[in-house]
């Protein structure tokens, strides 16, 4: 971004609006006389820029920057700079759309200013954002060396010069930024303490309490409207019930005095019915009378019919004994198969343990054996060695003899392998002749083979499924079974548990919640039920009760404010004493007169506060229960105890006796309650078992249900498997019957006998391997024998003496072995000879099973036969029965109707009596309802526009859905409460609750977001302080380099450095060290004034070229240079500082002859004037 035209009306000496185009993008100079507006140029660039510091511009205030300030008819200073910004790289943020920005500073007499941006008003911000973004800070210019700017530099100390390389870095700003996020750091730590105090010590006190009272206020209206509800309801229900006996009273006495007319007639006509009756019941028994004389067949055939009903219910008994004995057989058959299957599995493992004992007794004697023969051959050979004599006849002896058993056994092995190849090959070749058959046969069976092939494949898959499942047969039985037996138990320890606490009834404590939400765990309970007696300590509970007394009873709670609910609200059915534990004044021994007393008595005296166990949530109230209180072995030690002068404490004995130091005796019968705290450690054992068992049971519940998908699953997979088993079966015994089999099964057991055969021929090779190592170690130590006979023969005795003891040991765990292998033959013996006997009682089993299956058969034919036979007698003799059960039915009936009649007149009677008190009763109770009625209209008004929903279904006087009884007492408790809570609730609660929570809500909101302000600006500076570390040592590092070489063109054969004073570091500051030719001066003072100039402008030069802006503003820079130098100067502009464009003043030759533009100022009529030159138009 640069400039590419200037316009000046109004601002300083330039009256008249002035152009100022044409400018260069690289170097254009400006110059002109003293006093002719050269400086006010770059002024007027500045003052564009938002420069704040008028010093810099040379002025006092803004009206100082008004032509003439404002007295010469020019009232507004307007510039207008218009910048090139078609390079988009480097445009400012949010302008990169723009090819040209034009910026207008204008300020107006008075002080006003206003900025344009491409004329907009734009505030002075965001013009100073737009320039700050490109590198013109014109508040902390870099791109501005004003005429004093380099003395200024020669004065400066390290920390200065640090400064300008932090400014170089753009860490300045960050510095600045930080210094302002402390300050509001810390002004945001005194808002938060503000906030925190304002909340701690006005608002949540305040709220708290508020709170309190607003519970009590909503409960109080809860209360109200309840009590109101059910006033109306109960109100309601009484009125309806007086409405209705009123209605009811008149119809119903009219129809009591009918019904006391109609009885009267009915018992007229009941008295005629019955003479009528006794009538026919004469006529009807002389008419059956004559029937029986006429024979007895009928008695006959009942004999006939009891006859047989005997006999079938004698074969229905027979056969029920026969069934029973059947099923008695079929259990034993279960039971015997079960013990057979049992039998069995025994025997076959009886039988595998057998079987590894007879293998390891084998091995183990064969070993035996081995070592036997080996210590037979080594002394003979020792033997024979010593003597030269054989101890066998007919045998070669010494080495030689062992030589010969090892060359030969060489040999034989040799032999065995020899025999073994010939018939490998011999089979090898009948395999080769019968492979094409073997396999055209697989072919045929190919199906058969792949099918019994997929089966085996998929029973094995199953079988592992099974495994994986861990399925074992019968465990969902035994976790059934464990259940049920926890079940059993838990129904046990509740019994036990009940039987308990009616021994200690008194213990149960019952409460009500006083107030909604109430915090039970404010209730400890009572004392008996909040400490422990250890099984050590049990001898002392008769004198621990009589210790607590009637405090045992006692209830404690947390405050006295929670026995205040309690007692007032708690509903509590019996009358209790409170232990409030903030407030109880709990005494407790001191230590001093316990240890006399256990002085006095050692062993036989403890406080009662130490025999018993406690939570220290509670120890305020045993201590006020326990803590004053001896308990004492005997009466002896009681007596001396309470009465030394040292104790002075009440002592109670563990018989119950009490002594007290005032001189009172008492005891000598047992308390009341003697046994409670034996029986309530037993029913808190019992309770803690039952917690357990319900535990265990709950855990196992789980299991099973997690178990049972499982275990279902194993079912369904094991009946898979035996499926599979059965068809794999079925499918060998397919292929073993076909005939193409024998080629197959002849094929495969040759190819099994040449795999034994290389077998036996490794074993062989083996056996070779071995004799020939022996025939060398016999060679061997014959060859030492002959060389040393003595050592030989005391290294043989060694050896033979060793393995005789090896013998010794090893013969005894043959032994050993033999005992375990005859047990283990008799316990497979005796189980096998169980199995038979076992086998032997099932068949038995079976046969009396078919037996009496028969038997049974055979009765239920008897029994059909039987049962036909008494059918006929039976229908005869009912037939039989019939004519004279009529004439007895016809009897009855009468006898019946006359007792019926006779009743209801007794009936009517009784009621005509009653009807006479009712009537009477409804007279009165007609005259009450009148007046009751009358009240309840005048006492409540409301009753005259409600009465019509009493009663309806859906309103509030549903009297179904509500129980009366019940409304009635809740209303009497509510009435007792509302009277109780009417004198303590504040009513205006609900409106200062509501502001002071308002009020807290957006102190803790501001308090929040003034912790996430906080917490952000401390990331923020811990982040710029590493950037500000790394950007200056990087800076630092770069501006040396070319502080060093601007200075050495600038004096050629010189050299200057910045360089941390002498054992500090970077942060502490940075000093102009320089060397003309070899030489390191100093210091600066040993420079001439254009050497210290040009060190000071080589450093401007350097920290310009670190971080080019696209402006610079250079002003007579060179006016304490001599020509040459200024000459160098203009040159190092053109070559360094290609991509920047440089405004320079000047009034030498050796400057402006380097710029491509010349600006020539004049000042003519009171104005300054400005002509564009080139350096052509200068010569």
């Amino acid at each position: 971004m640069r400039v590419i035209e200037v316009i000046i009306d109004g601002f300083k000496s330039y009256a008249v609006r002035t152009v100022i185009s044409g400018w260069d993008e690289s170097f254009n100079s400006i110059t002109g006389l003293n006093g002719s507006g050269k400086s006010n140029i770059l002024d007027a660039i500045c003052f564009v820029l938002g420069i704040t510091n008028m010093t810099t511009v040379r002025a006092q205030n803004l009206q100082d920057l008004i032509y003439k300030r404002g007295q010469a008819g020019v009232t507004k200073a307007s510039v207008t700079i218009v910048f090139d910004n078609r390079d988009k790289k480097k445009s400012p943020i949010g302008f990169e759309e723009y090819s040209t920005i034009s910026v207008t500073r204008q300020i107006v007499l008075g002080g006003t200013s206003k900025y344009l941006i491409n004329g907009h008003r734009a505030q002075q911000q965001t013009v100073q954002n737009l320039f700050q973004s490109v590198q013109l800070n014109i508040n902390n210019p870099n791109f501005l060396i004003m005429q004093g700017r380099i003395t200024k530099v020669l004065n400066m100390k390290p920390v200065e010069i640090l400064a300008m390389i932090e400014e170089a870095a753009g860490t300045r700003m960050f510095e600045d930024r930080r210094d302002k996020a402390l300050k509001t750091m810390a002004k945001k730590e005194m808002k938060l303490q503000e906030i925190t105090e304002l909340l701690r010590d006005e608002i949540e006190p305040k709220l708290e309490k508020l709170r309190t009272e607003k519970r009590a206020f909503l409960d109080f209206q809860q209360t109200q409207n309840d009590l109101e509800r059910l006033t109306r309801v109960v109100v309601a229900h009484d009125y309806v019930r007086c409405q209705e006996k009123l209605e009811q009273s008149a119809a119903d006495l009219e129809g009591k005095k009918q019904r006391q007319k109609d009885l009267e007639e009915s018992a007229a006509r009941l008295k005629s019915e019955i003479s009528h009756l006794e009538e026919d019941v004469k006529r009807v028994r002389a008419q059956r009378d004559k029937e029986l004389k006429k024979g007895g067949k009928a008695q006959a055939l009942e004999d006939a019919v009891k006859k047989h009903s005997n006999e079938l219910v004698r074969l229905a008994t027979v056969m029920d004994l026969k069934k029973s004995s059947m099923a008695e057989e079929k259990e034993k058959k279960t039971a015997v198969e079960k013990n057979v299957a049992e039998l069995e599995a025994t025997l076959q493992e009886k039988t595998q343990a057998f079987e590894e004992i007879k293998a390891r007794f084998d091995a183990a004697k064969d070993d035996l054996e081995k070592q036997s023969q080996e210590a037979e051959s080594k002394e003979e050979l020792l033997q024979t060695l010593q003597t030269g004599v054989a101890s066998k006849d007919g045998q070669e002896s010494g080495y030689q003899g062992q030589l010969q058993d090892a060359r030969n056994r060489a040999t034989a092995s040799v032999t065995e392998q020899e025999q073994a190849k010939m018939k490998i090959a011999h089979l090898e070749k009948r395999i080769k002749e019968e492979e094409p058959r073997a396999k055209k046969a697989k072919e045929q069976n190919a199906d058969l083979l792949r099918d019994l092939e997929g089966l085996r494949s998929q029973a094995q898959k199953l079988e592992k499924e099974l495994g994986r499942l861990g399925f074992e047969p019968g465990q969902e039985e035994q976790l059934y079974q464990k259940q049920s037996s926890l079940q059993q138990q838990i129904r046990g320890l509740r019994q036990e548990a009940d039987g308990l606490k009616r021994k200690v009834a008194n213990i149960d404590f019952n409460y009500a919640d006083p107030t909604p939400n109430f915090d039970r765990s404010k209730v400890k309970g009572l004392v008996a039920q909040l400490f422990t007696l250890d099984k050590q300590n049990t001898q002392a509970g008769t004198a621990l009760e009589i210790c607590a007394g009637g405090r045992l009873y006692n209830v404690v709670v947390d405050s006295e404010v929670t026995g205040t609910q309690l007692l007032q609200g708690g509903k509590l059915r019996k009358r209790v004493t409170i232990i409030p534990l903030n407030k109880i004044a709990a005494f407790k021994a001191s230590a001093q007169a316990i240890g006399a007393a256990q002085r006095i008595a050692p062993g036989k005296v403890d406080l009662a506060l130490s025999l018993v166990g406690y939570d220290n949530e509670v120890s305020a109230a045993m201590e006020y229960v326990f803590g004053n209180t001896l308990i004492c072995a005997d009466a002896e030690t009681a007596k001396r105890v309470t009465f030394d002068p040292n104790v002075r404490m009440r002592s109670i004995t563990l018989e119950g006796d009490s002594y007290d130091p005032s001189g009172t005796l008492s005891g000598g019968s047992s308390p009341n309650s003697s046994g409670v705290l034996v029986t309530l450690q037993k029913l808190n054992e019992i309770t803690r078992q039952l917690k357990e068992t319900e535990s265990s049971l709950h855990q196992l519940q789980l299991t099973i249900a997690s178990e049972k998908s499982k275990l279902d699953h194993a079912r369904k997979i094991k009946q898979e498997l035996d499926l599979k088993s059965h068809e794999i079966k079925l499918g060998e015994e397919q292929i073993s019957s076909n005939s193409s089999s024998s080629i197959i099964q002849e094929v495969q057991n040759m190819k099994e006998t040449i795999a034994q055969l290389k077998s036996d021929t490794a074993e062989a090779k083996k056996r070779h391997f071995e004799a020939t190592a022996d025939v060398k170690r016999i060679e061997k130590d014959m060859k030492d024998f002959d060389n040393n006979k003595d050592a030989k023969l005391v290294e043989l005795q060694k050896s033979l003496d060793k393995l005789r003891a090896d013998l010794t040991k090893n013969t005894a765990s043959v032994k050993v072995l033999q005992k375990e292998v005859q047990g283990a033959q008799l316990d497979s013996e005796q189980v096998s000879g169980d199995l038979s006997a076992a086998r032997e009682q099932q068949q038995e089993v079976e046969v009396a099973i078919k037996a009496q299956q028969q038997d049974v058969e055979d009765l239920v034919k008897q029994q059909s036969t039987l049962q036909e036979t008494l059918d006929g007698v039976q229908a005869e003799l009912d037939d039989e029965r019939a004519k004279l059960h009529g004439f007895d039915d016809e009897l009855h009936a009468l006898e019946d109707a006359t007792r019926s009649k006779n009743a209801r007149i007794a009936e009517e009677s009784l009621e005509m009596q009653k009807l006479g008190h009712q009537v009477e009763r409804f007279h009165k109770e007609q005259q009450s309802a009148v007046q009751t009625v009358a009240h309840m209209e005048k006492e409540h008004d409301w009753i005259a526009d409600e009465k019509e929903n009493f009663g309806r279904s859906g309103t509030p006087y549903d009297f179904k859905g509500q129980n009366i009884g019940e409304c009635k007492s809740t209303l009497r408790n509510l009435t007792d409460r509302f009277q109780g809570m009417k004198k303590k609730i504040n009513p205006k609660v609900m409106n200062m609750i509501e502001s002071v929570e308002k009020k807290e809500v957006s102190l803790k909101h501001m308090m929040k977001t003034v912790i996430r302000d906080k917490r952000k600006i401390e990331e923020t500076i811990i982040s710029l302080d590493d950037y500000k570390k790394k950007a200056l040592q990087e800076t630092w590092e770069k501006v040396n380099g070319d502080f060093g070489q601007i200075f050495n063109e600038l004096l050629p054969g010189s050299f200057a450095k910045l360089d941390p004073p002498e054992g500090k570091t970077i942060s502490d500051g940075l000093e102009v060290k320089v060397s003309l030719g070899k030489v390191w001066k100093q210091s600066l003072t040993e420079l001439s004034g254009g050497q210290r100039s040009l060190i000071a402008l080589s450093l401007i030069m350097a920290l310009l070229q670190f971080k080019p802006a696209p402006m610079y503003i250079l002003d007579e820079v060179d006016a304490a240079l001599d020509l040459s130098h200024t000459q160098n100067i203009g040159r190092l502009i053109k070559t360094r500082f290609k991509g920047s464009q440089f405004i320079v003043v000047s009034l030498k030759d050796g400057m402006f002859q380097n710029a491509n533009r010349i600006f020539r100022t004049r000042f003519s009529e009171g104005t300054s004037m400005v002509q564009a030159l080139t350096p052509a138009d200068m010569k």
